[in-house]
């Protein structure tokens, strides 16, 4: 995220794998790079007792980051952008673990469409060649490597 140059507010992670990310993440930005910055999740369900609603946490308000642990297609990045801004913040960017490289509505991936589709940023800490790599460099990895390879050719850009 620092690498990137992102500018955003606060932070928000999808549910259900975003929830830990992006408290790890905004923990790691408040110890590594003294930077304090808000974060909030969302339930699959609205709760209707207790603390209730949609959003847990901080009020999403602002440049709005969202953290994810893969994109696939991009369904939790359009989801994550149309409740921000039902919140009436503005999503500010996509940063997500791993891109696997697959192919969006058109001949890119998913994640090189978000820009043209939703106006925002969009960087991986890996993706799927970067995996590919590493596993290349490991003993014993030949059979993942060809289900991976199949899989690209099928699905991947």
């Amino acid at each position: 995220i620092t690498q990137a140059g992102l500018g955003y507010d606060m932070l928000f992670g999808p549910a259900y794998k975003g929830i830990p990310l992006v408290a790890a993440t905004a923990i790691a930005l408040a110890d590594s790079h003294a930077r304090d910055v808000p974060y909030a999740f969302n339930r699959k369900e609205a709760k209707d007792h207790g603390e209730g609603g949609l959003i847990v946490g901080a009020t999403l308000a602002g440049r709005v980051l969202i953290i994810d642990d893969v994109i696939t297609a991009g369904t939790s990045v359009g989801e994550s952008v149309a409740l921000i801004q039902a919140q009436g913040a503005q999503p500010a960017g996509v940063v997500v673990a791993l891109d696997r490289q697959e192919r969006g509505q058109g001949s890119t991936s998913a994640l090189q469409e978000v820009p043209g589709r939703y106006g925002i940023e969009a960087v991986s800490i890996v993706n799927l060649d970067t995996l590919v790599s590493y596993l290349s460099a490991l003993p014993h990895t030949a059979r993942e490597l060809e289900r991976i390879a199949a899989y690209q050719k099928e699905y991947g850009v």
